[in-house]
Parts: structure tokens; C-alpha cells; sequence
């Protein structure tokens, strides 16, 4: 499969914070793999701070409790790619950047800004 392009205002805010669409998938992919355990990765919008970032967090938690609104999640709890990757879960993290809609993160993104226009 061939990864779908990432473009629009998401790539200009990736470019800005990571220097580049590759980078920032390093990044988050780096992320993906050093979470021990069960968890999530993000891509997050801070309001307070108006740009993109990566977190990762633990269990059932989720950006929205520290004020961070999600635009894009990889899920790493073990149920997520055990069935089809087993233990690869670097196979099953470079899988997912073939799947992401990256006109839905554009979309959440605008959404997220606004949030931060109307405050």
C-alpha cells in the first residue's frame, strides 16, 4: 500500500513544528514505540501555546483532560495489532501512516483553531 499524502494547512503546521512531514512521522513513530505498555499516541493542538505537538498517553487517558485537543491517535495497547502483527508493533506503526485521513486532521485542525479564535 502506498501512504496517502499528507497536505493542507495539518502538512504547513507539521512542517513548522518538525521541520518536515518526515520528521514528524520519526517523531511519532518513535513515540508509538517507546510507550511501555497500554496507551495511545497523539498528534494534539494546544490551544495555549497555538501549534501541534506529539504526546503519548497511558490506559483510558486522554489529551482533552490537560487541555489538548486530539487530531490524530494511534492506538498501542497490545489488542490493537496483536491478531494481525503479533509482537511487530513497528511493522504495525508503519502500517498506520498508509490509513490516516489526513483531510479529517486538516478538518479537526481548523475545528481546533477556531476553538482557540473564539476564546
Amino acid at each position: 500500500r502506498k501512504e496517502i499524502k499528507c497536505d493542507g494547512e495539518i502538512l504547513a503546521e507539521l512542517n513548522r513544528t518538525f521541520g518536515s512531514y518526515d520528521k514528524f512521522k520519526e517523531e511519532f513513530s518513535k513515540a508509538a514505540l517507546g510507550l511501555f505498555g497500554s496507551g495511545w499516541t497523539w498528534l494534539v493542538y494546544d490551544v495555549k501555546k497555538n501549534k501541534v505537538e506529539i504526546i503519548t498517553t497511558a490506559n483510558q487517558d486522554c489529551p482533552l483532560s490537560i487541555g489538548k485537543i486530539p487530531l490524530l491517535t494511534l492506538d498501542v495497547w497490545e489488542h490493537a495489532y496483536y491478531l494481525k502483527y503479533q509482537n511487530r508493533r513497528a511493522e504495525y506503526v508503519e502500517n498506520f501512516f498508509q490509513v490516516i485521513n489526513w483531510e479529517k486532521v486538516n478538518e479537526l485542525l481548523n475545528g481546533a483553531k477556531n476553538v482557540k479564535a473564539k476564546k
